[in-house]
C-alpha cells in the first residue's frame, strides 16, 4: 500500500515536470521567434519599414518609431513581443521607464491575439452572443484604455533621456559595439558587419542562441517552484492553518459590495481559476434570468479581478521573471495588475450605475 502511494507520487511529480518542460518549451519556442525576428529586423533594415506603420502610437509615447515593431508582433505572440522590448531595453535602446511604457502601450495588441484564439471560438458561443459580445467588448475596451493610458504616460513622463535612438542600429541583445565616430567610418563594411544574407541569418541565430542561453534556465527554476506551490497547495494551506475558503470570502464581499446576487459568488470563485469553468457556470443563470446580460458582465469582471491573485503567482511571476529578472518583472507585474484593476473598476462603475 505504501509502495503504491509512493508510486502515485513519483508519477505525478513526473506529470509536474512534463508540464512544466512543455510549459517552457512553448515559450522558449515563441521567444526564440521574437528574438531572431527581432535581429533579422535590424540586420535587414526591416525596422525602419515596419515602423512608419507603428510610429502612430510610438510617437506621441515619445518612443523610438522602431519599438512599434514589438508592439504590433504581440498581435501575433506576446512572447515574442516581449521577447523583442527584452532586447531594446538590455541594448540601452529603452531604460526601465521607457520600457514600462512600452510594455502598457502592449496591452491591447495582447489582448487582440486572444479574441481570435479564445474568445471568438470559445467564450462566446458559451456565453451567447448578447452577453459574450459585451464581456469581450468590455474587456477589449479595458485593454484599450490600459494602452491609451501607456501612450499618455509616455507623452507625459518620457523624454530624450529615456531612449538611445542611435542604439536602435545596434544588435538587439546589447550586444553591439560603440558607433564609430564619422571622421573614422569607411565606406567598407566593418570587421562584425555581416556582408552577405546568409552570414546575417547566422549572426541572428547565434545572438538567439546567446538569448536563449541567458533566458531559459532563469525560467525553468522559477516555473519548476511555481508548479510545486500549486501543485501541494493544499497542503501548505493546511500546514499553515489556512483554508480553501478564503476565495469565497473575497468573492463574497466584492459582490455583496456591488449588489450582485447571491448566485455570483460561486460564478465569482469558478471564474477567478479558471475563465472558461467560470463561463460554464454563469451560461445557464443567465438564460433563466438569474443574471442580467449586465449583472453578468459585471460578476465575471469581479472573477477577473479577484483572479488576478491566482493568475499572477502562476502565470505572471514565472513568465516576467523570466523574461525580465525578478526586480524589473516585480515593476512590470506592479503596473499591469494595478491598471488592470484600475480600469476594470471603472468598467464596473459603469455597468452597475
Amino acid at each position: 500500500m505504501a509502495r503504491s502511494a509512493q508510486s502515485q507520487g513519483v508519477s505525478s511529480l513526473v506529470a509536474l515536470l512534463a508540464d512544466v518542460a512543455w510549459r517552457v518549451l512553448r515559450i522558449a519556442i515563441f521567444l526564440s521567434i521574437g528574438v531572431f525576428l527581432a535581429n533579422l529586423a535590424v540586420s535587414f533594415g526591416l525596422v525602419e519599414k515596419i515602423a512608419v506603420v507603428s510610429q502612430y502610437l510610438t510617437g506621441p509615447a515619445n518612443l523610438p518609431d522602431e519599438v512599434g515593431t514589438a508592439i504590433l508582433t504581440t498581435t501575433a505572440s506576446p512572447t515574442a513581443g516581449y521577447g523583442m522590448l527584452a532586447d531594446f531595453r538590455e541594448s540601452g535602446v529603452l531604460d526601465d521607464r521607457a520600457t514600462l511604457v512600452a510594455v502598457t502601450i502592449n496591452t491591447f495588441f495582447g489582448f487582440a491575439q486572444h479574441i481570435v484564439t479564445f474568445y471568438v471560438p470559445i467564450l462566446i458561443p458559451i456565453l451567447g452572443a448578447r452577453v459574450g459580445v459585451l464581456y469581450v467588448t468590455t474587456r477589449g475596451l479595458v485593454a484599450f484604455a490600459i494602452t491609451l493610458t501607456g501612450i499618455v504616460a509616455g507623452a507625459v513622463l518620457l523624454d530624450s533621456s529615456n531612449v538611445d535612438r542611435g542604439a536602435v542600429a545596434a544588435t538587439p541583445d546589447g550586444g553591439a559595439e560603440p558607433h564609430t565616430d564619422a571622421s573614422t567610418a569607411s565606406d567598407e563594411p566593418g570587421e562584425d558587419e555581416p556582408e552577405t544574407n546568409l552570414a546575417r541569418v547566422l549572426e541572428a541565430l547565434f545572438e538567439t542562441g546567446e538569448k536563449l542561453r541567458e533566458i531559459l534556465p532563469r525560467l525553468a527554476g522559477i516555473y519548476v517552484v511555481v508548479a510545486l506551490l500549486v501543485a501541494y497547495s493544499e497542503e501548505i494551506m493546511a500546514y499553515l492553518g489556512g483554508s480553501g475558503q478564503a476565495l469565497t470570502a473575497a468573492a463574497d464581499g466584492l459582490t455583496g459590495l456591488l449588489g450582485l446576487p447571491g448566485a455570483a459568488v460561486p460564478v465569482v470563485a469558478a471564474f477567478a481559476l479558471d475563465t472558461t469553468s467560470g463561463a460554464v457556470v454563469i451560461a445557464p443563470l443567465i438564460e433563466n434570468g438569474t443574471f442580467t446580460a449586465r449583472t453578468a458582465v459585471a460578476t465575471m469582471l469581479v472573477g477577473g479581478i479577484v483572479s488576478f491573485a491566482v493568475s499572477t503567482f502562476k502565470r505572471s511571476i514565472p513568465f516576467q521573471y523570466g523574461i525580465w529578472g525578478r526586480e524589473f518583472g516585480s515593476k512590470v507585474i506592479a503596473v499591469n495588475t494595478g491598471l488592470k484593476i484600475g480600469w476594470i473598476a471603472l468598467a464596473l462603475v459603469v455597468l452597475l450605475v
